[in-house]
């Protein structure tokens, strides 16, 4: 209750700040229009009469902006030329307006409602009850007028996006670059995983395969029965160690448990295969997530675990996944209590930011020094 008391009294004072802006934005089109009518047959004047009412129309803007950010908590984009800044500007105009008439209600209301408990010390009170329902209405008035502070200050917001926000086509060229940043993103993020499973091949089953080729070689040079016995038990563990190391990069790749079971009971996997301490709180509803969606949040999940275990000095490790309904997002949180530290810059952070954006997701990495570290992301399943 009392945050929505102070974001009103915060909305309130944007819009008594906004109804004298209304009325200097008004003086403003006044102004403009008696300069610029009698230059309407002198082209040069005309033009610099336009670059004056444009830079004015600039600074206004500006203005409102602030007004907007600080009072309003509404992030206004900056326009892309004066023809945008001076329609937002004739807009709102009477929108400011408007909240000052709101506000004038809400002081009314205030003023009628409390009549009751102060009145007396100005006048004589003869009829207390029709006070009483004096001051009933006003309360139900200050009740709308409040209401009504809390629909501009919405209304405010809406105007500006609508307004200065991009045009249809810069939002197209800034779809067009973002698909291809994260295409760009993508294509690297699968590079590097080719390396890396090349590198886990070649420094890990290929080496094993070798020793295992050399022992096998060694006991069928053997003369004696005890020696080539031993080198092939040796043989055979190698055998066994090469084949689970090669378990270990064909469920990096890709598990198969998480097309088998889904995404569940892959995480459960990766927390089982953790040598770190691990919970997992997962809340999902029943509706099945995209196979990409889970996916990249199998990757993000298993990727940090292994991050976390080499590299942060962490003694446990939190997981959490909750999704609200078919076409809300998933939220995805990964905390561990190491060092912190960790560079949001670095190489497989990038990698996983990059698989995020591919779904038109957000990945967020928290990790003061001394941490703890908190990996976030959100999916969107529409």
């Amino acid at each position: 209750m009392k945050d929505i008391a102070a974001r009103g009294a915060w909305y309130a004072a944007g819009l008594a700040l906004g109804a004298a802006t209304a009325v200097t934005e008004l003086l403003f089109f006044l102004l403009a229009g008696l300069v610029l009518l009698p230059l309407l047959a002198w082209p040069r004047a005309r033009r610099a009469a336009l670059r004056w009412a444009g830079t004015v129309a600039g600074r206004l803007t500006t203005l409102e902006g602030r007004r907007l950010s600080r009072f309003l908590a509404v992030p206004v984009p900056p326009a892309h030329g004066s023809g945008q800044r001076t329609r937002y500007l004739a807009a709102r105009c009477p929108l400011g307006l408007l909240g000052g008439v709101v506000l004038g209600c809400a002081v009314i209301g205030l003023a009628y409602g409390s009549f009751v408990f102060w009145g007396w010390l100005v006048t004589d009170i003869r009829y207390l009850g029709l006070v009483a329902v004096t001051s009933l209405a006003g309360f139900l008035l200050l009740f709308l007028a409040a209401q009504g502070i809390f629909g501009v200050a919405l209304l405010e917001g809406r105007l500006a996006r609508h307004f200065l926000g991009p045009s249809p086509q810069d939002r197209l060229e800034q779809r067009i670059t973002q698909l291809a940043t994260t295409r760009a993103g993508v294509l690297s993020a699968v590079d590097d995983e080719r390396r890396r499973i090349e590198r886990d091949l070649h420094d890990g089953v290929q080496q094993r395969l070798v020793a295992l080729g050399m022992l096998l070689g060694r006991a069928r040079r053997s003369r004696d029965p005890e020696r080539a016995g031993e080198l092939l038990r040796q043989a055979h563990e190698e055998s066994r160690r090469a084949l689970a190391e090669l378990r270990d990069a064909a469920w990096r790749i890709h598990p198969a448990v998480l097309d088998e079971a889904g995404l569940r009971a892959a995480l459960e996997t990766v927390a089982e295969r953790t040598p770190l301490p691990l919970t997992l709180e997962y809340e999902v509803d029943g509706a099945a997530l995209a196979r990409t969606v889970e996916t990249v949040a199998y990757y993000v999940v298993s990727e940090t675990v292994t991050n976390v275990v080499k590299h942060s000095g962490a003694t446990r490790i939190g997981v959490s996944l909750s999704h609200e309904g078919a076409a809300g997002p998933l939220h995805l949180r990964v905390e561990d209590d190491g060092r912190g530290g960790a560079d949001p810059a670095g190489g497989g952070l990038t990698g996983l930011a990059s698989r995020v954006a591919a779904l038109d997701g957000r990945l967020a990495v928290h990790s003061p020094p001394g941490g703890p570290t908190v990996v976030s992301a959100e999916l969107p399943c529409a």
